[in-house]
């Protein structure tokens, strides 16, 4: 893992020591472990874990104006230097606006800015400290700086309703440990805080203008050849050498069996329209895109393209040979990672502590297995269906704007799927009734149904469109809450006019993309850190906040159409000048990854059912072991029951046992006491007192 942490003071010198730190309760100065300080006293800032030393960067104006900027940043540091003094007047919005994905940090005297980005896949935290605030891009370190307990309303919500922001709030699974919306900056005066968005927010009132369909889609293939570029233009990293040869295997094996990337770039080659685009436009770009000369393989300028292909579970035939077909470009080297049984979902359920808890924790192993065959910068295509796909709401923000013939074809499409002339009437009613349901009237009928405990959804594609055609929806593990675990979740939903303003300066449709894309994109910042390979950095050009926006201004009328997706990516590469693509490109594949996870959970029925033998779950008053136990059982049995439920409650039990079971903490200086959830878990006895 690597963050950046830092805090403001009430006042200059307020750490009463000569170099950057604090004074602890015991009058021991405070130091992160394993960090390196990025400037000091009165508001120290330290970058924290193996940072390149490419990815950090301080530019200074003078000795009170200064920009830190960590992660992959395409800005010159003349550029820094003018968006430095760009930020003392407040514009924080061009601080964003450069290629790459970084956390930017600005000191103008007492004041400091950290900038979070659009998606949330790099997230800022804060919390108060020592009469200041702290802050940081991971919580678990300002967790045990405050030695902050489990905020079990916050656990209760990732359960209950992941995708509404109402529900989670800027809360963090620790008590007193904030996080600042996607789309907002942390803005600290003297240990005042304030959180600031820096996007600007369209009017309900008044339709937005029409967007050119082929302009929108320029954009995007510019924000993401811009994206790639980005990554390229980085001076390249070698892992360790390669200590020795083994018997009966090559380079790539050994590399892979002892943790070791490939040096250079390599990219995800799955057959799919994301990671393809991604790997196309990486091979295609001048300069020298794959391994360094003399090292590896000795492909020299190609670049490594990796394919999973799981032996366990079969479907995705087309997919890996679409696949084959795209390596054959001479500017790609491919490699053909095959599983079984072992990389199935819950078959290897050890890793290590992540910040957050994530439905990812339980198929880390599987992406583990593919990463390991990989570059030392390896692009993946993450985020493409979030950013690029349209979510049913959107009809309801068609139907708003009075574009209702842009209806016919998604309609139609659906009406297909399901065989009946009746699906067109039942869409469209649905997306009349959403247009038309103010905000905080869908909470609360989420708060009425978790009460009620109605959790039964219509099935296939119509059903689950029907289904999506709300404000809000109980999330897939609700059904296995306790009912006082519900009631909590049922009165912070319903409690409090001033939440409903979340999403009542949004249409339905573009309420729901930002809130899926932040849950998306929590869960890869899990997953980046549960299947971590050392000297290895992934990157998800989607995800991007140039990237994000240029996919936001396409037009809805163009993202409900079927098959948008592949059409807009078969757009960017002809734009780039790739146009061989394959028969069958962009076809969605029938095989779903469900397939997978239920093979998985048969196979690890039984070590699922001890793990919940006597859960840390129950403990909290989340869920009974004895249901948890049945529905596991049920699963792995073949009924039909939502394996996306089931995986949340199984990752959140594991990253309990994993966070309760650590002995470390992330400060020196402090005595042993000082970590997150000192005491472990305290049965609750006035949860709903505590959660309203």
């Amino acid at each position: 893992m690597r963050w950046l942490v830092g805090w403001s003071s009430t006042a200059a010198g307020a750490s009463g020591t000569g170099t950057a730190g604090a004074t602890g309760y015991d009058g021991e100065t405070l130091h992160p472990v394993g960090s390196h300080l990025l400037w000091g006293d009165p508001d120290p800032l330290w970058a924290v874990g193996d940072w390149r030393p490419d990815e950090v960067r301080v530019v200074h104006a003078d000795a009170q104006n200064r920009i830190a900027v960590l992660g992959t940043c395409a800005a010159g540091d003349e550029e820094l230097r003018r968006a430095l003094f760009t930020a003392r007047g407040g514009a924080l919005r061009h601080l964003t606006a450069w290629a790459g994905s970084y956390t930017a940090v600005v000191q103008v005297g007492r004041r400091i800015t950290v900038c979070g980005d659009l998606a949330g896949a790099r997230p800022v935290f804060h919390t108060p400290w020592a009469g200041g605030t702290a802050y940081a891009t991971a919580a678990l370190p300002l967790a045990d700086l405050i030695e902050a307990n489990l905020d079990f309303g916050h656990l209760a919500a990732l359960l209950a309703a992941p995708d509404v922001p109402a529900a989670l709030r800027d809360t963090t699974p620790y008590e007193g440990v904030r996080r600042i919306p996607p789309g907002h900056a942390l803005v600290l005066r003297a240990g005042a805080r304030e959180i600031t968005g820096y996007e600007p927010v369209a009017s309900l009132a008044v339709a937005a203008p029409p967007a050119d369909p082929d302009r929108a889609v320029d954009a995007v293939r510019d924000a993401l050849v811009e994206a790639v570029r980005a990554r390229m233009s980085a001076p390249r990293h070698v892992p360790d050498l390669d200590p020795g040869p083994v018997p009966g295997m090559g380079p790539a094996e050994r590399r892979a069996a002892r943790g070791m990337p490939m040096p250079g770039i390599g990219a995800d080659l799955s057959g799919g329209p994301a990671s393809g685009t991604l790997a196309l436009l990486a091979a295609g770009l001048p300069g020298r895109p794959g391994t360094l000369l003399g090292h590896g393989t000795g492909a020299g300028e190609r670049l490594l393209a990796v394919t999973f292909n799981d032996l366990a579970v079969g479907g995705r035939e087309a997919e890996l040979e679409r696949a084959g077909t795209l390596a054959a470009n001479p500017r790609l080297h491919h490699v053909v990672v095959t599983g079984g049984e072992e990389t199935l979902p819950y078959a290897d359920l050890d890793g290590p502590l992540t910040d957050e808890p994530g439905p990812s924790l339980v198929t880390a192993a599987r992406h583990r297995a593919r990463f390991a065959a990989g570059s030392a910068d390896h692009f993946t295509g993450h985020g493409a269906r979030q950013v690029l796909d349209a979510h049913p709401a959107r009809l309801a923000d068609l139907l708003m704007d009075r574009k209702r013939r842009h209806l016919v074809r998604p309609v139609a499409a659906l009406a297909r799927a399901d065989g009946s002339v009746m699906v067109p009437a039942r869409v469209y009613g649905a997306a009349r009734r959403l247009a038309r349901t103010p905000y905080r009237t869908g909470l609360e009928l989420l708060a009425e149904r978790l009460i009620r405990r109605r959790f039964d959804e219509p099935r296939g594609a119509v059903g689950a469109s029907l289904a999506a055609l709300a404000w809000a929806r109980p999330g897939p593990a609700a059904r296995w809450l306790t009912g006082e675990a519900l009631a909590e979740v049922s009165v912070l939903l319903s409690s409090g006019a001033d939440r409903s303003s979340l999403g009542a300066s949004q249409r339905p449709g573009e309420y729901h993309a930002r809130a899926v894309l932040a849950r998306y994109a929590a869960d890869l910042r899990v997953l980046e850190q549960a299947a971590e390979i050392r000297s290895q950095r992934l990157h998800a050009p989607f995800l991007d906040n140039q990237v994000v926006r240029a996919c936001r201004e396409l037009p809805e009328a163009l993202r409900v159409q079927p098959g948008a997706r592949s059409s807009v990516l078969r757009t960017v590469l002809e734009g780039a000048g790739v146009t061989d693509l394959p028969p069958g490109w962009g076809t969605p594949s029938h095989a779903s990854s469900a397939a997978a996870t239920r093979a998985g959970l048969r196979l690890a029925a039984d070590s699922l059912v001890d793990l919940f033998s006597s859960p840390f779950l129950a403990e909290a008053g989340l869920v009974e072991a004895r249901v948890v136990r049945k529905a596991l059982r049920a699963a792995a049995s073949g009924e039909p029951l939502p394996l996306d439920g089931l995986a949340d409650l199984v990752s959140l039990e594991l990253w309990l046992r994993r966070l309760l079971s650590r002995r470390g903490t992330c400060w020196t200086g402090t005595p042993a006491r000082a970590r997150a959830v000192p005491s472990g878990i305290q049965p609750r006895r006035d949860a709903l007192a505590s959660g309203a």
